[in-house]
């Protein structure tokens, strides 16, 4: 049968191109090379894989070896520190590489909050719920909250609108307190919350520097335990800076989540993705491409059962 042969300058100049990629990356052009260096087909290298109990799309490995795909997910990374075996890497050569990719798209990436920002955040919400005299349990559990974006032509957060479907597990409640946080740069100072359904505005407090906003929303109605509820209210931001995320957290399991983000037809992002953390301080994990769709150049996700954590859209301007 034929097979393939490669000549010695090949084999000297595919080598050569692997040990400089190897050096200096990026991740993307040292798989290339690996697999160029072995002379390797894709679909030999996904049956070496797959004996190593690791199953990835040949579709998956060509966009890994372009760039225009990483792997992140924890099967994913189990193929990487296979095909450093398979390809007759040095060992951690290409999760290196990945790692250091992963630095410097953090670098290059300001806006991305940082856990420190997180923590500092955490401890301002505190603060801030203190002063609103806020009990440890709210007494609401959720049902269902659809929250909607809305990011101008300056590529700011401009505002959203926020629905929440929710039940009394007590007697006697009466308010919400609404938690927005706004991006870098933002002045919550000059923002504005409007009670649009079935409640009204009542007290409000921020803090500049880490952008916390908290609005007290008093409910139309004193709910009896067992009690459902329905209201809506929005937040006017447009005071900070280029946004390219947002993300949702969840102190404790709840009902149905959906975020839809919708962004000015003249400031459209070159790609969206859904991501989710099961802390600020743990890694980012379900990673899922979203596509724009509708007349409002929308994406959206929905969480049947939200978790405690974080969810979020992210986005890339050009």
């Amino acid at each position: 049968m034929p097979h393939a042969t490669q000549h010695a300058d090949d084999v000297s100049v595919a080598g050569a191109e692997l040990d400089s990629a190897l050096r200096g990356g990026p991740f993307h052009v040292a798989l290339r090379a690996a697999i160029a260096a072995r002379g390797l087909p894709l679909q030999r290298v996904q049956h070496h894989l797959s004996r190593y109990g690791v199953k990835v799309g040949v579709t998956s490995l060509s966009y890994w070896q372009q760039g225009a795909r990483r792997p992140q997910r924890p099967e994913s990374l189990r193929a990487v520190r296979a095909l450093e075996e398979i390809l007759q890497l040095p060992e951690e050569s290409l999760i290196r590489l990945l790692a250091e990719d992963d630095d410097r798209s953090a670098a290059e990436r300001p806006a991305a909050r940082s856990y420190r920002s997180f923590l500092a955040a955490s401890d301002v919400l505190g603060q801030l719920l203190g002063e609103l005299d806020s009990p440890p349990d709210a007494g609401l559990h959720t049902l269902g909250h659809h929250e909607r974006i809305d990011i101008g032509a300056r590529r700011e957060l401009r505002g959203l609108e926020s629905h929440h479907i929710v039940r009394a597990h007590r007697e006697g409640v009466d308010r919400f307190l609404a938690v927005h946080h706004g991006d870098p740069g933002c002045v919550p100072e000059l923002m504005t919350v409007h009670a649009l359904e079935n409640c009204r505005t009542g007290r409000v407090r921020s803090h500049h520097d880490t952008g916390v906003l908290v609005a007290e929303l008093l409910l139309d109605a004193r709910l009896r335990a067992g009690d459902t509820f329905l209201f809506r209210y929005a937040v006017e931001d447009g005071t900070g800076g280029v946004s390219r995320e947002y993300v949702r957290g969840f102190g404790a399991p709840g009902g149905q989540y959906a975020l839809q983000v919708r962004f000015d037809g003249n400031a459209l992002p070159l790609r969206c993705h859904r991501f989710a953390q099961h802390s600020p301080a743990a890694p980012r994990s379900g990673r899922r491409d979203l596509s724009l769709t509708g007349h409002h150049h929308s994406v959206h996700l929905v969480e049947p059962r939200v978790r405690s954590g974080v969810v979020g859209i992210g986005w890339e301007w050009e």
